[in-house]
């Protein structure tokens, strides 16, 4: 291994098993894009900055938390998308904490990963091809965000200079080197680093909300990427 393909960020692990489950009912509604389910969340007409938010879930998929989070930035003013790239099939389906050997006895993680990481490299760049194609109008901008499995995608559209201009993650996985190299060292772009001491990965997705710090955690991650991505389309 070269020091450019070193893991700064591992593959999804057993870490990735466990968190609790939110309350609300999600507002948004699934269409297909690309052949792939899409969930689409809406602002209000008020609210609405004319801005489009690609969200790449973690291995939990089209969750209850996820969509909330999703309608949540809704809420900011983006009209979000977000991909189904694990086809209906997320880790819980397999797994549902990190101790669960009885849901799916025969459930090969490894074997998991490598399909929808296969599938997802492939059928991220369509995608957005096609969002591109069927959302974008006249000073429309895009930005994207990730949570897991799902950071490097944003990595990925963020250095090939695509339609995204800006991005974000939480609690990364399957990040190398080159992916830091590709976005900040070589071109010099400017980051910002939120740091939360006293949580596990997943925390911005999965924590439970009942605990006031993790709700706090939680809340303050979103609200901050949030007012990350609006700055930087509004330039």
């Amino acid at each position: 291994m070269t020091v450019s393909d070193s893991y700064l960020a591992g593959p999804s692990d057993t870490c990735c098993l466990g968190g609790t489950i939110h309350q609300g009912e999600p507002r948004g509604e699934y269409v297909t894009i690309s052949n792939i389910q899409t969930y689409v969340s809406k602002p209000s007409e008020t609210k609405a900055n004319g801005h489009i938010l690609l969200y790449f879930p973690d291995v939990w998929g089209m969750f209850k938390n996820g969509l909330l989070v999703m309608d949540a930035f809704a809420e900011f003013g983006f009209m979000v998308l977000g991909l189904d790239y694990f086809r209906g099939d997320p880790v819980t389906k397999h797994r549902t904490n990190r101790h669960d050997t009885t849901t799916d006895p025969e459930f090969d993680y490894e074997a998991w990963k490598a399909k929808h990481t296969s599938f997802a490299e492939e059928a991220v760049p369509r995608w957005v091809s096609a969002v591109s194609s069927q959302y974008a109008d006249s000073g429309t901008k895009f930005a994207c965000v990730g949570y897991c499995f799902g950071a490097p995608y944003v990595c990925n559209e963020l250095a090939k200079g695509g339609i995204c201009s800006v991005g974000a993650f939480g609690h990364p996985a399957f990040l190398k080197e080159h992916h830091f190299e590709n976005l900040m060292n070589e071109n010099k772009k400017l980051y910002n680093l939120q740091l939360f001491s006293g949580v596990e990965h997943g925390f911005a997705l999965r924590g439970d909300m009942n605990k006031p710090y993790e709700r706090w955690v939680k809340e303050e991650s979103l609200r901050s990427i949030a007012q990350w991505l609006t700055f930087w389309l509004a330039q």
